[in-house]
């Protein structure tokens, strides 16, 4: 009896990736709605607070610290950004590059693995993520990208592994149960052309580590992109279930998304955002999510403009509309909320001025370098 049981047990947990990988993750159970809505949805419901690679502007980000602080203070939502090892296993780094939020640069015993790429139509020279099994990558530590402004955040440098996609999932349902209440999972699939192109495919290993996971069967996943076909493969998929919803991320009017880009497409961002191309984005997603200065513009004082039609139209598509990132620092405020103390100072009351301005525009949610102040401005 205890054989078949631990075999049963194997099955659900481990041995469950494999056959749900080859199904294309068909066998995704979704038996619980969404706990939380937004307040473009109708009814009052308050925007989702989404912490962006975790409490990301107080401790070094993708890190199970980040995500302990964020959940901490408030965050509805945790967001790890997914990239893929050499022996093809999902981490939780911002982009494939390694050189700004790691020390590998420091490493000697890797100095042979320094090399050249260019990924979603940029050049990088340093590490990359692929080049590493994840013992490797096990072996480095998490340090803060922005240290001049973050210093606070840097202070714990070194004291942090990469963690994957798994981790991340247990780590979040433990936070879960000890804080008694539902915790979200927002999901990037981060440039999935080139990680196809180099034969790690990201979103068949998405699927199976969603499936072999209670939580993320049952409770609040949405997924992220910046590509296009990444989604409608997702919603292919994993059609309509009561806990998944799909985020269409925008980039800027210009640009086009890295998939359309290495097929020669045609498409941008700004043709997106039109009420033709949010129609079209409904088709396969939920959610349409613009920076917020495609929302409310920066004039060239830096002060904020009027607002763009972007997110009536949005919701006039049935599209929810959700926006990033909002970070606590002056550099990154409209000149509206700068505070007099210096470029890199952190400023919380601006942050959560210019947070309270955006949501008068009746946003779903938005992401949020430092959710205490993202909670602060939607609880008033």
């Amino acid at each position: 009896m205890d054989t078949i049981l631990t075999a049963r047990r194997l099955l659900s947990r481990r041995g469950f990736i494999g056959s749900v990988a080859a199904a294309g993750g068909s066998a995704l159970l979704a038996p619980a709605a969404f706990a939380a809505g937004g307040a473009g949805a109708g009814g009052g419901v308050k925007p989702l607070v989404f912490a962006h690679r975790g409490a990301s502007a107080l401790r070094p980000e993708h890190t199970l610290a980040s995500y302990a602080k964020a959940i901490a203070d408030g965050a509805d939502y945790v967001e790890p950004d997914l990239v893929c090892t050499r022996d093809g296993i999902l981490v939780a780094r911002h982009d494939a590059f390694l050189n700004e939020t790691t020390d590998v640069a420091r490493r000697p015993e890797f100095a042979s693995r320094r090399a050249r790429k260019t990924i979603d139509g940029q050049t990088h020279e340093g590490w990359f993520v692929d080049d590493f099994t994840l013992a490797e990558i096990k072996t480095l530590r998490a340090v803060e990208r922005i240290p001049e402004s973050r210093p606070g955040s840097a202070q714990f440098d070194g004291m942090f592994q990469v963690v994957t996609f798994e981790e991340i999932i247990d780590f979040v349902a433990a936070q879960s149960a000890a804080a008694g209440r539902v915790i979200g999972l927002v999901p990037e699939l981060k440039s999935s052309a080139y990680f196809a192109s180099a034969g790690l495919p990201l979103e068949d290993r998405f699927f199976a580590t969603l499936a072999a996971h209670d939580y993320t069967r049952r409770h609040p996943v949405e997924i992220q992109s910046f590509e296009v076909a990444n989604l409608k493969y997702v919603r292919d998929k994993l059609g309509r279930r009561a806990n998944i919803r799909l985020m269409q991320l925008v980039g800027a009017p210009t640009q086009r998304p890295a998939d359309v880009a290495a097929a020669n497409g045609a498409l941008t961002y700004g043709q997106m955002c039109t009420p033709a191309g949010l129609k079209a984005i409904a088709a396969y997603a939920d959610v349409v999510a613009p920076p917020t200065r495609m929302l409310i513009p920066l004039k060239q004082d830096g002060f904020l403009a009027e607002p763009t039609s972007l997110a009536a139209d949005g919701r006039a598509a049935g599209l929810r509309v959700e926006t990033w990132t909002f970070r606590p620092e002056n550099r990154f405020l409209a000149a509206d909320f700068r505070s007099s103390a210096g470029e890199h100072a952190r400023n919380p009351a601006g942050s959560v001025a210019e947070i309270k301005r955006y949501l008068k525009l009746e946003l779903d949610g938005f992401f949020t370098d430092d959710p205490a102040l993202g909670r602060a401005a939607v609880d008033g």
